[in-house]
């Protein structure tokens, strides 16, 4: 063998030895399949991203090989999503963040010029290795770790939301470009403009089903959706109360509409092979998990809401759902009267003035399973799932992170935002209880 291939050789089988020998010495614990899983599927993508940056930058080279993975070794393409996906979770678990980042990073800068003869470093390399850590490391380990010891719920959940995007519209083309060639992103690099922006919009409706799910399972399960850090407590609400895999069902979608966008046969036929393994296997083990933790409550759910084709009007079981509304306020009373007059099932509308004076300033949501109440905004888009399939799709967009804050920003620059009582007596009467009432945007 030849310098350079026991290098490559290295540079794959130290971190894969390394990180062997800490998982054996570690011993098995709760979370940490899941915390190592998450993390080094997060380096994979990501750690590809940075080489694409690289073809640009041009802060490192590798010399010409049969064995490369879209421009670089394939065994250090392996041996760096090894090193920076599993070794510090299966090493170092007790470590700080930025412990770990700082040991994992000076590793990388010995390791990296030691490599001379398989990766050929510029003059700018430390900013690539700058970019490296802030887009893979930093991220992969902050997912382990917040998996690993149940914390940052909500931004665990964003991170494998994005985490499934990087897969399934970049991770994956990116393997069958590299094994069945073709004409790579071609396609959606030479549509126009206008036709480029009304595709990612498009692909934004249509991932909406599932991105609303996952925050559907970190508002009301109290979980995500890895399969080794599932929801606490069943979830029904939200989109569920329509379809019972939306994520399965947005994903498949999605990915059907990137292998047409980037006109890829093999794309297609992945995206069907996931929807036969989302039916098949997937299913079987969901159905005896969630009625294993769940029982009837699950059963009953199930045999009134099917996999992939939605109700049109809500599933609903338990106690009642409560919107408080001010009846005293006018636009309250008119959009009140919107929502009674389709007839909402689940929910009841209640007099705001019931609520100790003060205690409320926008319009409330308190669900009925004893989850934290949302106002304003947010609210609305929860009372609109107790409407209809099409009414879901607009409270669930209206949720969205980014979404609902600018909207209510919006909403309160115009005048309907909170109201003291001392300041709105002259747009609200008084209420029942000789008292004034908010009204709320």
């Amino acid at each position: 063998m030849t310098s350079a291939e026991w290098a490559r050789a290295a540079a794959l089988y130290f971190p894969l030895m390394a990180a062997l020998l800490a998982g054996a010495l570690r011993g098995r614990r709760p979370r940490l399949f899941a915390a190592c899983l998450l993390s080094a599927l997060w380096a994979a993508p990501a750690l590809l991203v940075v080489e694409r940056l690289n073809q640009w930058a041009q802060w490192w080279s590798f010399p010409a090989g049969d064995a490369a993975f879209r421009g670089m070794p394939l065994e250090l393409y392996a041996g760096w999503v090894i090193l920076w996906g599993l070794v510090p979770q299966l090493a170092f678990p007790r470590l700080r963040i930025a412990g770990c980042a700082a040991v994992m990073t000076g590793a990388d800068l010995v390791a990296m010029p030691l490599c001379r003869t398989v990766v050929h470093l510029g003059p700018h390399w430390l900013a690539g290795e700058a970019v490296a850590v802030a887009l893979a490391l930093l991220p992969a380990l902050c997912l382990a770790r917040w998996t690993l010891e149940d914390t940052h719920l909500y931004l665990r959940a964003a991170l494998q939301t994005a985490l499934a995007g990087m897969i399934f519209l970049f991770l994956v083309p990116e393997i069958v470009f590299a094994v069945k060639g073709g004409a790579g992103w071609g396609p959606l690099l030479r549509v126009a403009g206008w036709e480029r922006q009304i595709a990612v919009q498009m692909f934004f409706l249509l991932a909406v089903p599932g991105v609303s799910a996952v925050m559907e399972f970190a508002e009301r399960g109290e979980g995500t959706p890895i399969p080794y850090d599932p929801p606490k407590r069943m979830v029904s609400s939200g989109i569920y109360r329509y379809v019972a895999n939306p994520m399965q069902l947005s994903c498949g979608v999605v990915m059907l509409a990137w292998a047409a966008l980037l006109r890829s046969g093999w794309l297609a036929a992945g995206a069907c092979l996931s929807l036969i393994y989302s039916a098949g296997l997937a299913e079987w083990d969901e159905r005896q998990d969630l009625s294993r933790r769940f029982g009837e409550a699950w059963h009953g759910y199930r045999a009134a809401v099917r996999n992939w084709l939605p109700r049109w009007r809500p599933f609903h079981a338990g106690a009642p759902a409560r919107l408080y509304m001010a009846s005293t306020c006018g636009p309250c009373s008119e959009l009140r009267r919107w929502l009674e007059a389709r007839r909402p099932l689940g929910m009841e509308i209640v007099d705001a003035e019931r609520l100790p004076v003060g205690s409320i300033r926008r319009m409330r949501y308190l669900p009925g399973d004893g989850s934290a109440a949302v106002e304003g905004v947010r609210a609305m888009g929860r009372a609109l799932e107790h409407l209809h399939f099409g009414w879901t799709f607009a409270g669930a967009m209206l949720r969205l992170p980014v979404v609902w804050q600018t909207v209510q920003l919006l909403m309160d620059a115009s005048g309907l935002g909170p109201r003291l009582p001392d300041a709105h007596l002259s747009l609200c009467e008084s209420g029942k209880d000789g008292h004034s009432v908010s009204c709320r945007g």
